[in-house]
């Protein structure tokens, strides 16, 4: 016999009912209740409850609810064997398998639980709160008023306490206290006389400490893990971050840096998330004596003592649907403070900002930007600054003459303090046209044409003849026809699918001006698979490949599976030879370009395999030789490159320079939770190759070797890194560090 009784009863009717009814009654009469001297309480105040039994001492005044009670009540949600409720003094006395559930969404779990008829506030006895965050507070006695709950004789952890299996595990990590306060509005939790345990090894907390338990309502406000180091260079290396929350969406991060090796240092990082975007500001600042870097790129400490530092900001604002403003800056106040304090590797400093217009059929640009040079060699006046880029595109629509034209405008000036400035400007159109033919043939019809105007001063202070053009007013018109061709065949091969396309191109160009003109955006010129089918092969603007070619080539890939193979090569031919513009090495110098290609092998998520190659066409030596390989999955894996630029070009040229390098890293799972991680970088390069290089062959850049332990609620580790690399007179030497992040501590 089941007793149901869902109602929304005002609490003065409740104890009408004397005993279980095989039925409930629709209502009673006000007649019918008990005598009792309390007032009703008003009528939105009421319980919905359920019970197999309930009773009624009229003496006592007690209503005693017996079997798989449930009473709810604002929000708050009660369930256990048996309610009894005293209506002299609004006591309401849970006992059995007794669960709260506030209205965040917390569970609170007893043996004897005292509440109030509001079902709000009381005490427990042998209590466990499970948090709706999935964290868990267990506590031998616990006290709620109002929102705050307090825990006596308290224990907090976030992990699991069950295995997969349900059987029952330690804790990864655990906060005991002699008295715990927990505010669900808030989020957090507050210890005091806390003592933190991981893995059974017990430390002391601050008297007073607190933490957020991850909830929607982000973090708070203190500190954060300490992060610890040992570097050659810097020694001892401790950092205090400490985490200032002024809102949820906006922060503040201070951290002391305490060194044995160098003075101390403060760094500072704000965030913010408005309604026009994000943006974050960031610092590091110490004062000292401030070095500089003699011919040989040694750091030399001088007289002069002042405030050093490091600065960075960037952020991306959405004005509005179609426009945007992204920025970055970055800036230092000497060339030694990013490398002599761990800041950044870098050996350039970039700064921009970018106004966008972005919509179906256009594009507008406008940037400035400028670089801060940190190498030895690097003079900083006259390193360039572009301001300002812009940079307009719009495809027409509807089609013109069956194609896609797409108009575009550009405007460059680069400004240098000292060396050469130039001015650019141009407008172009591309009408491009793709059909199928009934033999299956994909034909792209291309027509371009652009107009240029340059002006540049102080040609000469440029080093390299190639890159300098001549000072004053230049223009040039540049035109061009393109055809290419493309034939698929489709069939099957070994149980899969293969399919293989050859590929012809033809390009018509007039002889163009070229050298007359300074180049300052298309130096790193080099032929390849992805630019091989371009109509001009240089990666800027400032160059335009003249004279007509014809570029030939063929794909071809096979599918079955778990395995892809996918490779692609190709050559051109250029029609007359006026290979000038090209320095001698980069493939393209003679009317024969060299031979480009690349092939891709996977087989299923186990093995990928890439390998690019450039092959010289008259000795067929490879001069480019890059290999890529990947075999595991995601936790165990091993990766290998190896790459190989044997191209023999002028070594005034510096930005085509030969290299040889190896790369090597993998990851090892050996246990549920345990990987151990290792890369190394080698510098192959010798002499021969780079007349430049200062390595004998085989140089170690860098090595790095991790182990780290994560489960569902810690990750730690220990690294160690060593670099090889010297930049100026700095050799970052080995650096030590300890990592360690308790998940569910928020912030």
């Amino acid at each position: 016999m089941r007793f149901a009784w869902w109602t929304a009863l005002p609490l003065s009717l409740a104890p009408a009912i004397a005993t279980a009814q095989e039925t409930a009654p629709a209502s009673l009469p006000a007649a019918e209740a008990p005598p009792s001297d309390v007032a009703p309480p008003e009528t939105d105040e009421v319980v919905e409850f359920s019970a197999d039994q309930v009773t009624y001492d009229s003496e006592a005044d007690l209503v005693t609810a017996i079997g798989q009670v449930r009473l709810s009540r604002d929000g708050n949600y009660v369930a256990a064997d048996q309610v009894v409720w005293d209506r002299k003094s609004g006591q309401v006395r849970a006992q059995g398998n007794v669960v709260v559930v506030n209205p965040e969404g917390d569970k609170f779990v007893g043996d004897n639980v005292v509440l109030t008829d509001t079902l709000r506030d009381g005490t427990v006895e042998n209590l466990l709160i499970v948090l709706e965050s999935g964290g868990r507070i267990a506590a031998t006695r616990g006290r709620k008023t109002g929102e705050i709950t307090v825990l006596d004789n308290a224990i907090y952890s976030p992990c699991p306490v069950t295995t997969e299996t349900g059987c029952p595990r330690n804790p990864s990590w655990a906060i005991t206290a002699a008295r715990v306060a927990y505010d669900p509005k808030a989020d957090r939790v507050r210890f005091q006389g806390g003592r933190i345990r991981i893995f059974g090894v017990t430390l002391p907390l601050l008297p007073i400490f607190s933490l957020a338990t991850g909830g929607d309502g982000g973090g708070i406000s203190g500190f954060l893990v300490p992060d610890i180091s040992i570097s050659h260079r810097r020694g001892l290396k401790l950092a205090f971050p400490y985490y200032k929350r002024f809102g949820p969406n906006r922060d503040l991060t201070i951290t002391p840096h305490l060194y044995t090796g160098l003075l101390p240092a403060i760094e500072t990082r704000y965030r913010e998330l408005n309604r026009l975007g994000a943006f974050q500001v960031g610092g590091f600042l110490t004062y000292g004596r401030i070095e500089r870097l003699t011919e040989l790129g040694e750091p030399e400490k001088t007289e002069n003592r002042g405030f050093r530092g490091y600065f960075e900001a960037n952020g991306k604002a959405q004005v509005d649907p179609l426009w945007s403003v992204t920025s970055s800056i970055r800036i230092a106040t000497d060339k030694t403070v990013t490398r002599r304090y761990d800041i950044t590797q870098d050996d350039r400093l970039r700064s921009f900002i970018n106004a966008e217009r972005i919509s179906p059929n256009s594009y507008i640009s406008i940037a400035g930007w400028a670089f801060e040079g940190l190498r030895v060699d690097d003079v900083q006046k006259r390193i360039p600054i572009a301001l300002p880029a812009i940079d307009a595109r719009f495809r027409l629509d509807p089609p013109m003459l069956g194609g896609t034209l797409e108009l575009q405008a550009n405007s460059l000036a680069i400004l240098r303090i000292e060396g050469q400035d130039t001015q650019r400007a141009f407008a172009s159109a591309r009408w491009d046209l793709r059909r199928l033919t009934n033999w299956g043939q994909e034909v792209t019809f291309t027509g371009y044409a652009r107009g240029d105007i340059y002006h540049t001063k102080d040609a000469a202070s440029t080093e390299v003849p190639l890159y300098r053009g001549e000072d004053g007013w230049h223009a040039r018109g540049i035109g061009a026809l393109a055809a290419d061709v493309k034939w698929p065949f489709v069939g099957p091969l070994f149980g899969g699918t293969q399919k293989f396309s050859p590929r012809f191109q033809v390009v018509l160009t007039p002889p163009t001006p070229n050298l007359d003109i300074p180049n300052e955006d298309a130096r790193a010129i080099e032929l390849e698979d992805s630019n091989l089918f371009a109509l001009s092969r240089f990666p800027g603007y400032d160059r335009w490949e003249d004279s007509s070619r014809i570029t030939y080539g063929l794909d071809w890939s096979y599918d079955r599976p778990k395995l892809s193979i996918m490779t692609t090569i190709g050559q051109s031919y250029r029609i007359k030879k006026k290979g000038e513009i090209f320095p001698s090495g980069t493939g393209l110098a003679d009317r024969v370009s060299d031979i480009v290609g690349r092939t891709r092998v996977r087989y299923g998520r186990l093995i990928d395999i890439t390998h690019r190659f450039r092959i010289d066409k008259d000795n067929m030596a490879f001069r480019r030789n890059e290999i890529d390989l990947t075999v595991g999955g995601e936790e165990t894996y091993a990766q290998i490159g190896y790459l190989r630029l044997n191209r023999d070009i002028d070594e005034s040229i510096e930005d085509l320079r030969d290299k040889e390098e190896l790369r090597a890293a993998a990851r090892i799972k050996f246990a549920k939770h345990w990987s151990v991680f290792g890369a190394t970088v080698l510098d192959l390069t010798d002499a021969s190759e780079d007349p430049l290089s200062v390595s004998d062959g085989f140089e170690p850049v860098r090595h790095r070797l991790s182990i780290d332990y994560e489960d569902e609620c810690i990750a730690l580790g220990v690294s160690w890194r060593r670099d090889y690399e010297r930049i100026g007179g700095f050799r970052e030497g080995s650096t030590f560090s300890f990592r360690v992040s308790l998940k569910g501590l928020g912030r």
